[in-house]
């Protein structure tokens, strides 16, 4: 079987005028496929391959570039209800019916409102590093953080401060981590996300973000099983924002992942991608 660090970039073409650029990889037909949702400014090529390869041993696994980003065509709306509906649309054009989501990051605030507005298309959700529409103190990130990932240019030590904890056994995980992402495939890379984009997603960030309790309120409509998790030390969205989210979930569980931060789901990717796999195999 093809690996995610071998398998070629394709495009499909919606009815909102926009060339997704994806990837599909696992080809189990006994799972709904598992739609994964990208972080603030990656693109394809920020999947951890090693993750995606254990996630797809049990089904398809398909990644792709919203709109205006990386290899996609049009230009990245600032708000997460359009990434969403564009989203909707790949989907749509993938011709496919039902799906599970795996929502990171921005990603997952994607997967909260595919959810909302196309309850009907989604199956299962896992949200990692997730936190709930109109929550307190989530308008805007820290300074520091803005200033590790937010810049002109990416900055791998900035990328490695918010991604993984300071402690040895992190920043291990971390290089290791780095490497199978940025080092992994050698050829078929795909575009780097634009400044456009970046200014484009930090818009959504910040619109989520606005205190609003009433807000909150909208979760009772994402009616179907939900796994939230997080690393316990995220200096990007905070854990204590997953245990909000999964409180306030009809039908949720939540896993908190020790010495890790944002990057969690790559650091433990082998035991993040056997908690998704049983979760999804729950029927």
């Amino acid at each position: 079987m093809a690996t995610y660090s071998t398998i070629q970039t394709q495009t499909v073409s919606a009815d909102n005028g926009v060339d997704y650029a994806y990837r599909s990889v696992g080809s189990s037909t006994a799972a709904l496929p598992l739609l994964l949702l990208q972080h603030f400014r990656g693109n394809l090529d920020n999947w951890d391959p090693a993750l995606i390869d254990a996630l797809a041993q049990e089904r398809r696994v398909i990644t792709f570039d919203n709109t205006g980003v990386g290899a996609s065509s049009g230009r990245t709306p600032n708000t997460v209800a359009a990434m969403a509906a564009d989203a909707i649309e790949f989907v749509d054009a993938m011709g496919l019916d039902k799906v599970d989501l795996l929502g990171f990051s921005l990603g997952s605030f994607v997967a909260q409102e595919i959810a909302l507005h196309r309850p009907d298309l989604v199956n299962r959700i896992i949200l990692a590093s997730a936190a709930p529409q109109g929550a307190t103190g989530i308008h805007g990130w820290h300074p520091d953080v803005i200033a590790a990932v937010g810049g002109q240019e990416p900055s791998p030590e900035g990328y490695m401060r918010v991604f993984f904890t300071s402690t040895p056994a992190g920043q291990e995980a971390g290089q290791a981590a780095a490497g199978r992402i940025f080092g992994g495939r050698t050829d078929g890379h795909d575009e780097p996300t634009t400044w456009q984009t970046r200014l484009a997603q930090y818009d959504a960030v910040t619109h989520w973000g606005i205190p609003d309790h009433a807000r909150l309120q909208r979760l009772q409509g994402i009616t179907q099983p939900v796994l939230v998790a997080n690393g316990d030390s995220d200096p990007m969205i905070p854990p204590k924002y997953s245990h909000l989210l999964a409180g306030l979930l009809p039908d949720a569980q939540i896993k908190i992942y020790s010495d890790a931060a944002h990057g969690f789901l790559f650091q433990h990717h082998k035991e993040f991608a056997a908690d998704v796999n049983t979760f999804l195999g729950r029927q």
